[in-house]
């Protein structure tokens, strides 16, 4: 029976992995993988982690079971830091997930049961968003995500709002937009807010870098601004890259509802769900965090070096966006957006070629990870991209 499954195609992303891995050039660059990188091409543990990890060795007394919510005081230590003291229209739960990926399946799933049909959705955006949503047999509504000048393109989205109703629900990337790097502006996201409210749809936001933008409190302005004004809405988060905590697989789902009883009966599906799908979420990496966020030293240790990767990548986005026109390519853009990604309008032959003959790697669709850029390799990224798209 095994053998009537169809081949699969490989991972694109998992594949450019294994590509410049083999390749033996020393000067070869990877702006593929989407993690963060450090100057010296380092990915990190944070030192603020590293602290709550011996002290988990040193206290944590029982590894038993903690039940398919895990760990409820990291659940609840992250809440201030996402909703801030914004004024919600309802009351706000959560539960732990195997990192940002399973909050969106577990909301995606949640909506499904709750009636919701039809997913809207801005493109390009995270692959793995239409893979998760086709999996759960939802039809996908796309919509252009940004203008051909760089920003947001609000007005897509407005038309995408206004044929929408009951059962559906759109998805919006809550900051550091994956893959463009294009986020909407505070103002935008009132009006978003008011156009949420007006249409009836669910509002699913995927929080993914917050505190990688412009700021922890900046980075959630849009999420604070749509549950200031909707009924109820769902939010995964992720604490993979603001925590540096990847392979440990550190999220959580959250769920805003009118009242308790609405929100226990919401609840109690996102429990079944996940005890059907993982069972428990992996404690290690939440600890930690959870850890981080109770100590205020930590947490500012931790706020510090949160500020010195923001301020890192911040600094090759403006180098970059410094260059100017690279050949063909105008990078300007690039300083006007946010976050580890940026979408650079290249063929598959130029993103060939950069690969072949010089040693960049990136994503077939032209996103490059801005973190994997130094003051040491810029140079030679540039150069290759002017004999590329000149």
């Amino acid at each position: 029976m095994l053998n009537r499954l169809d081949q699969q195609p490989p991972d694109a992303l998992l594949a450019l992995i294994k590509l410049y891995e083999a390749d033996p050039r020393p000067d070869k660059i990877d702006l593929g993988v989407g993690v963060y990188r450090t100057a010296e091409g380092a990915t990190p543990v944070f030192a603020a982690i590293k602290a709550a990890e011996r002290r988990l060795v040193n206290e944590q007394r029982s590894k038993a079971y903690l039940g398919p919510e895990g760990d409820m005081g990291f659940v609840r230590a992250l809440i201030p830091v996402i909703f801030g003291a914004a004024t919600a229209t309802g009351d706000i739960d959560g539960m732990q997930t195997p990192g940002g990926t399973g909050g969106v399946r577990l909301a995606l799933a949640v909506a499904r049961r709750a009636g919701v049909r039809r997913i809207l959705m801005g493109t390009p955006s995270w692959p793995n968003h239409a893979q998760i949503i086709a999996d759960l047999g939802l039809e996908l509504v796309p919509f252009a995500h940004a203008s051909a000048d760089g920003t947001a393109d609000l007005g897509a989205l407005r038309a995408a709002l206004s044929t929408a109703g009951a059962g559906d629900a759109v998805l919006l990337h809550g900051c550091c937009h994956n893959p463009t790097g294009v986020d909407y502006s505070d103002a935008q996201w009132d009006e978003i807010a008011r156009l949420l409210a007006d249409a009836g749809v669910l509002p699913l936001i995927d929080l993914a870098y917050q505190g990688l933008g412009r700021g922890l409190e900046e980075d959630s302005y849009g999420t604070r601004a749509v549950l200031a004004r909707a009924p109820e809405a769902l939010v995964a988060y992720s604490c993979d890259k603001n925590f540096g905590l990847y392979r440990d697989r550190v999220g959580a789902l959250y769920v805003m509802a009118q009242g308790d009883a609405a929100l226990a009966r919401i609840m109690s599906h996102g429990m079944a769900l996940a005890r059907a799908t993982w069972s428990m979420p992996p404690d290690h990496g939440a600890a930690a965090a959870r850890l981080v966020l109770e100590d205020p030293a930590l947490e500012g240790q931790w706020r510090e070096e949160l500020a010195s990767m923001r301020g890192r990548i911040g600094a090759m986005r403006a180098a970059l966006a410094g260059r100017g026109r690279v050949g063909a390519l105008d990078l300007s853009p690039l300083g006007r957006q946010f976050g580890m990604f940026a979408i650079l309008p290249l063929s598959g032959e130029q993103i060939h070629s950069l690969c072949a003959d010089h040693g960049v790697y990136m994503a077939g669709s032209g996103r490059i990870n801005v973190a994997g850029l130094t003051t040491g390799n810029l140079d030679r990224f540039t150069a290759a991209l002017a004999q590329v798209a000149g």
